[in-house]
């Protein structure tokens, strides 16, 4: 196995088409994908003392961080416009070995900041709402 690059892992927004073509949030530094999962715990006496889980159940999600210089893309104007709305928005996550996840997103968090002399940047935080899939 060979590392894979950090600049390679990307956010991805969909155009809005039909089909939809997906976008590169342009200006990330730092890109960050939890994959999160409830457990169902169904131990029982039988279970001779070791705890049982439920597999398949319980609740799943993913969460997406990102950081990055604020460039005013198309992509990044889509991504304030649903986070302004509170609308949900396809979004894909690829990776630099071709793999990719693609599911529908809101955008919980975007902030932006700014130093006097300095670029003008932003963070974000995207809560998965349904199935996050392979594509």
């Amino acid at each position: 196995m060979t590392p894979q690059k950090g600049a390679a892992f990307l956010l991805k927004i969909a155009d809005g088409g039909s089909p939809p073509a997906y976008d590169t949030v342009a200006g990330l530094r730092t890109t960050q994908m939890t994959i999160n999962g409830d457990t169902v715990v169904v131990t029982h006496k039988g279970s001779g003392g070791w705890r049982e889980l439920l597999s398949g159940a319980g609740t799943r999600s993913v969460s997406v961080s990102a950081s990055g210089i604020f460039l005013d893309s198309a992509a990044e104007t889509r991504l304030r416009g649903a986070a302004l709305a509170g609308t949900l928005e396809p979004c894909e996550l690829s990776f630099e070995d071709g793999a990719r996840m693609r599911g529908r997103f809101l955008v919980q968090r975007l902030d932006y900041a700014g130093d006097f002399n300095g670029e003008r940047t932003y963070a974000l935080a995207l809560e998965s709402s349904g199935a996050v899939v392979p594509s």
